[in-house]
């Protein structure tokens, strides 16, 4: 009796035509707004655990770019027993506190707004949107 777990890595269902398209129409501006409203409930105890949320999905804002994930199945003798959908791991939750605290917190604004900068630009669009969606790991390590 063999068992075996297979990882599959989920990606966006979202069209890329349409993800470009929400870019260019909507997410580019969208995202400043979002971005400055994130912080300003950062600036607040109450507001914080919102403005984190808001920043982790700057990415789906700007290219409607989903979290990813794994989907996850147990196969047992050739045959699936178990399917379920699997974040992503993280780090130790205390380690992305410090890290917060002592870094992510300022340095994922100026990595934001830089990011959204080189998005105005077409040169920098491509560095811009990598900036961006990489912004949830910059606050918080979180990763992706």
């Amino acid at each position: 009796m063999a068992t075996s777990t297979s990882y599959v890595r989920e990606e966006s269902n979202v069209p890329f035509v349409i993800r470009v398209l929400w870019f260019f129409l909507i997410g580019w501006h969208v995202t400043l707004y979002w971005i400055v409203a994130a912080w300003l409930l950062n600036l607040t105890i109450i507001g914080m655990p919102l403005g984190l949320w808001m920043l982790n999905r700057v990415p789906l804002v700007l290219t409607l770019r989903p979290p990813r994930g794994y989907s996850v199945a147990q196969v047992r003798d050739g045959r699936v027993v178990e399917w379920r959908h699997q974040g992503v791991p993280q780090h130790f939750f205390l380690i992305r506190l410090i890290y917060f605290l002592l870094i992510g917190w300022w340095f994922s604004l100026l990595w934001s707004l830089l990011g959204w900068l080189l998005c105005v630009s077409i040169i920098g669009l491509p560095f811009g949107v990598w900036m961006l969606n990489r912004l949830p790991n910059v606050t918080t390590l979180m990763r992706q």
